[in-house]
């Protein structure tokens, strides 16, 4: 499931780096909706040529041992809006050359070359994430692509009978070692902006999607491929962290926090052209169960779903 191989930095350690946020800010309004969407909007001209220094964020909490922001109860739910507007498409102005450049932009065959068998998030994360695909996501009979998969689908063996488990992946030792998969084949999604997935029409009832959406360079084109695999009525899941490899992360996503995260990915289901609907964020990350800001415990945990019409 992960483009991602090596985790070196946090990208809320490299927002942090750049900001002036204060230390508490209130919940989301229709105000921080519109600017996540001025921050997209203008992106283009601050992304990489500037270091990637990064807007004003909008997380609520700094961690005090880490400078890392994050998200309070709740604002990662309210970061997608209720209705979309298509005259507020951040992608519209936006320079995909620069939006989308990646401090490493070699290519991604030589970096996935070798087969890492590791996670890329702690283990509270990854059971976190295991109990979400498995417990919440998937039902018996479901026809599941796993897309950017790697070693691990985070599906707990011999609890569903699935019919069909397809993963697509960049290292072919790392894809034969996942159990949970009855397919795999490797394909780079970011060598042609005409990105076809190797699928028919209405092939899946789910498409996930692991800690992997912001090293896709064509995440538009991408997302769209998902709607044209997916069953109508199918769901895609984009499951994220705030861990990365930095030099392989895209510069819309290193310039930005979590809640900005979960809203660009909102804004590409939205965007894309798949005709998708009923676009949620929700937040899965483990919180301390007492004091009034209830802080994140370990690495945060994000999905952001849809479905097609």
């Amino acid at each position: 499931m992960m483009l991602c191989v090596v985790l070196v930095a946090s990208s809320m350690q490299y927002a942090s780096a750049f900001s002036s946020t204060t230390n508490r800010i209130t919940t989301p309004t229709t105000s921080n909706q519109q600017q996540r969407r001025q921050f997209l909007s203008s992106i283009s001209t601050s992304i990489i040529i500037q270091s990637l220094a990064t807007q004003p964020a909008n997380a609520a909490i700094r961690d005090p041992k880490t400078g890392i922001l994050l998200p309070s109860v709740g604002e990662i739910e309210s970061s997608i809006p209720q209705t979309w507007d298509e005259d507020d498409n951040p992608f519209a102005s936006l320079s995909e050359s620069v939006s989308f450049s990646r401090l490493d932009a070699s290519d991604d065959k030589i970096f996935y070359a070798e087969p890492r068998f590791v996670e890329h998030v702690d283990q509270q994360a990854v059971d976190s994430i295991t109990s979400y695909v498995s417990d919440s996501l998937l039902q018996n009979g479901d026809s599941v692509l796993d897309l950017c998969s790697s070693w691990t689908s985070h599906i707990t063996p011999g609890k569903l009978d699935l019919k069909r488990v397809a993963g697509l992946g960049m290292n072919a030792k790392e894809l034969e070692a996942n159990k949970a998969l009855t397919e795999w084949a490797v394909q780079d999604l970011n060598e042609n902006k005409n990105v076809k997935l190797p699928y028919e029409n209405d092939s899946f009832d789910v498409v996930m999607c692991q800690l992997s959406i912001d090293y896709l360079i064509h995440p538009l084109e991408v997302m769209k491929e998902v709607a044209r695999v997916l069953k109508p009525g199918g769901k895609v899941a984009i499951l994220i962290s705030n861990r990365l490899f930095l030099t392989k992360a895209v510069g819309l996503w290193t310039g930005s926090d979590d809640i900005e995260h979960a809203y660009t990915v909102g804004s590409y289901l939205q965007y894309c052209g798949g005709g998708f609907g009923d676009i949620k964020a929700e937040d899965l990350s483990t919180r301390k169960k007492s004091g009034k800001e209830r802080m994140i415990v370990g690495d945060p945990l994000y999905v952001i779903t849809a479905t097609k019409s």
